[in-house]
């Protein structure tokens, strides 16, 4: 891929330049993304620009808090309307993502549109598919480069709105700033956004603290039920289609269970099947030095070192599991492997 990655300058005037702008994010979308297209949407408006947001999956419970006026749209093909601002519009922000095929029945429009198309993201290996690419992969989190972008507009004051999409973006992807990468300037950036308004007790209970009796149930059947490998140094659990209904639980839902079986402790390697209702999506965590990307890799998918996943269709539940657990011996043992070597 040739060197597309533009500095924010560039895509400030890029903004400046341009009066009307679609914004989407990946399939299945997460606090990131949503809280990158809610804080861009409500930043362009106020610049008097016209904007907006067409996602290809509906927005997660927890999350639609984000959107109260209900401004996020949901791609539907024959919406001609919606296909025309995708194809015709001057510009579309691609945030959180830098894969096509995340964005599922919209890619092909997106990559048929006359648009200057803008990733903004944090991931490594991006495809070449955009235009330019605003990508910090040492950011923690994509509302991070938001935030960036947005205060390089002098004078632009951040309001409630939009400081909330930021905040939420970033707390969401550090993990409640615990993760790897959540330094002092991520901090200063919090303190900027709560002086703007972002209410953090707030947004952290509309996130994690408001589920559904079937989803405590079903988390505590899948914790007394969780498989160990490799000296117990691999834990995994499964979600079938069968245990979400018994429990009323939709998918979206069981976001977050393989952060909780990397609690254990001794366990370096954390793995969460999750049958679809039109493949299998796999969450992959890990601890220290170990690239649990490199695994999601094997499967197509990716993401970062110690937090990846990937989707994976045309395929059996249990080929799935074998699969997934062969591979993931090496990556239980990479640190022994490590000790050896040296």
């Amino acid at each position: 891929m040739q060197n597309k990655n533009l500095p924010i300058d560039k895509v400030r005037r890029i903004i400046e330049s341009s009066q009307n702008f679609v914004i989407t994010t990946h399939v299945s979308p997460d606090g990131d993304g949503l809280g990158c297209e809610i804080a861009l949407l409500y930043f362009l408006e106020k610049l008097g620009k016209s904007a907006v947001v067409i996602n290809v999956s509906e927005t997660p419970g927890n999350y639609k808090f984000l959107d109260p006026e209900n401004r996020f749209l949901i791609f539907d093909e024959q919406n001609f309307d919606q296909i025309e601002k995708i194809l015709n519009t001057d510009v579309i922000f691609i945030c959180d993502m830098n894969q096509s095929s995340r964005l599922k029945t919209m890619e092909k429009y997106v990559l048929q549109s006359k648009a200057i198309k803008i990733i903004i993201d944090h991931h490594l290996e991006a495809q070449d598919f955009a235009d330019y690419y605003l990508i910090d992969v040492d950011a923690p989190a994509s509302g991070e480069i938001v935030y960036k972008l947005i205060k390089s507009f002098d004078g632009f004051e951040i309001d409630k709105k939009i400081a909330t999409g930021i905040y939420t973006a970033i707390m969401t992807d550090t993990g409640s700033f615990r993760f790897p990468r959540t330094d002092s300037e991520t901090h200063r950036i919090v303190a900027d956004l709560l002086d703007a308004g972002a209410d953090p007790v707030e947004i952290y209970d509309k996130v994690y603290e408001q589920s559904s009796l079937g989803r405590i149930k079903l988390l505590g059947k899948c914790l007394s039920e969780l498989e160990t490998r490799y000296d117990k140094r691999l834990v995994y659990i499964v979600v079938t289609q069968d245990m979400l209904k018994n429990y009323g639980v939709e998918e979206w839902e069981t976001d977050g269970f393989v952060q909780s079986i990397l609690k254990i402790a001794g366990v370096r390697v954390a793995i969460f099947i999750l049958e679809l209702k039109d493949g299998i999506k796999l969450s992959f965590r890990s601890k220290g030095e170990i690239p649990i990307n490199e695994l999601a890799k094997e499967f197509g998918g990716n993401g970062h070192k110690n937090a990846a996943g990937a989707r994976l269709y045309n395929i059996t539940l249990d080929e799935v599991i074998n699969q997934v657990i062969q591979k993931a011996e090496k990556y239980a043992y990479f640190e022994k492997q490590i000790e050896v070597a040296k």
